[in-house]
């Protein structure tokens, strides 16, 4: 750790520091105390040597890009399998990958079946996948999947990392970053890589009204978690080669500062990301009586109703619902819009869906720039008549 400074001169060998680290990071050796890539700066240790022995100098610095090569995936399992974000992360990994000339390979922790569920990645063209697997990571605990993440990025050196901007995505990648003291972009809609393997993340900023692109120019590794249904998923490949490599899952790695008293199954509803028909409600539905029309019509087509922000502020939808740059992105096979007029910060966040129907009387909406099928007429006309046509149609099935 270069930025905790040690004067073996001022130290009196109490070893408060290494008792009182919570994390267990510091260790004494001959040449004094040394410090491990588990140090999160927390100041515990500075502040418990009362010699000032130890002391933190946090100055720009630089590192060699050539040491750091290839792109890793953080691949996320699920209710025992592999969460399908992870697939969209090796397809545009090897998108970036082809750029510089590197390799995409993933790292996947998890308890019994975690080797079975790597070797479903070789297909994707990934070179090799590192395994850790043992019982005590049956369950995700952030800081005993950080420990292992981190010792594979310790080992292989990656340039860049992508993970998920699922809820365990978002709670690991931050740890990762202030382990290896280096930068990370969460929420990416869009990853860019320079010849000279910085990689450019874009992401929404400032209520989404500008897309902003960032890029880690001095440290290594680059982090980024990327939204799930924003990148195409990977292709498989010809006649495949990579392979599993499985890590040393020490019974220490898997000792976490949480303590489950309790588990029980919950009841997994299906996010707007995962549907195949959308049905959006947007200013132009009036009333919460509109709103339950607007909804009859998702469900008889067996979707679900979703909201712009405005929808969503005015509090006739939850931000779960929320279709948008500040809120979710989806990319369904069909999605309907009723009333809404299709500003940047909404269409971004939908326009890779396969069929788009819009539903607007003004003729010059913006959502017709990107609509599949347009119809300009008064919502409160259409609606209704597509609602009528459909049951129509179940009853003669």
């Amino acid at each position: 750790m270069e930025l905790l400074k040690f004067d073996k001169s001022k130290c009196d060998l109490c070893g408060k520091c290494i008792e009182r680290c919570p994390f267990g990071a510091l260790r004494m050796d001959k040449d004094g105390i040394v410090v491990s890539d588990k140090c999160r700066m927390c100041s515990i240790c500075v502040k418990n040597c009362h010699t000032k022995a130890l002391w933190f100098e946090q100055v720009a610095r630089s590192c060699d890009k050539s040491k750091w090569r290839d792109i890793l995936v953080y691949v996320e399992q699920e209710q025992g399998d592999i969460h399908p974000v992870a697939y969209e992360l090796i397809g545009e990994a090897h998108k970036l990958a082809a750029k510089v000339g590197y390799d995409v390979n993933c790292v996947i922790v998890g308890g019994e079946g975690t080797a079975e569920n790597a070797r479903k990645l070789l297909p994707y063209g990934v070179k090799e996948v590192f395994v850790y697997e043992h019982p005590g990571f049956d369950g995700f605990k952030a800081d005993c999947y950080s420990d292992a993440v981190a010792d594979c990025i310790s080992a292989t050196f990656p340039s860049c990392v992508l993970v998920g901007a699922t809820a365990c995505g978002r709670s690991l990648a931050p740890r990762l970053a202030v382990r290896f003291h280096t930068g990370l972009t969460a929420d990416c809609t869009e990853l860019q890589m320079k010849d000279n393997t910085d990689l450019v993340q874009i992401r929404p900023a400032f209520g989404g009204n500008i897309m902003a692109q960032i890029i880690i120019t001095q440290s290594r590794p680059q982090f980024a978690t990327v939204r799930y249904k924003v990148m195409d998923k990977a292709r498989k490949v010809e006649n495949p080669t990579g392979k599993v490599t499985m890590c040393n899952a020490s019974d220490h790695m898997v000792q976490s500062g949480v303590r489950v008293l309790e588990r029980a199954a919950i009841t997994r509803t299906k996010s707007i990301e995962e549907e195949d028909v959308l049905v959006v409600a947007g200013r132009g539905v009036k009333s919460q009586k509109d709103v339950e029309m607007v909804r009859e019509l998702a469900s008889l087509l067996g979707g679900q109703l979703c909201f712009t922000r405005p929808m969503v502020e005015e509090g006739y939808g939850d931000s779960a619902h929320q279709i948008g740059l500040s809120g979710r992105t989806v990319k369904p096979k069909l999605i309907i819009t009723c009333g809404v007029s299709g500003a940047v910060q909404f269409t971004a966040s939908m326009n890779t869906a396969q069929t788009i129907v819009a539903i607007n009387s003004d003729p010059n909406a913006q959502i017709f720039n990107i609509a599949h099928y347009k119809i300009v007429d008064d919502l409160y006309q259409v609606v209704p008549e597509l609602i009528a046509r459909i049951k129509a149609a179940k009853e003669v099935e």
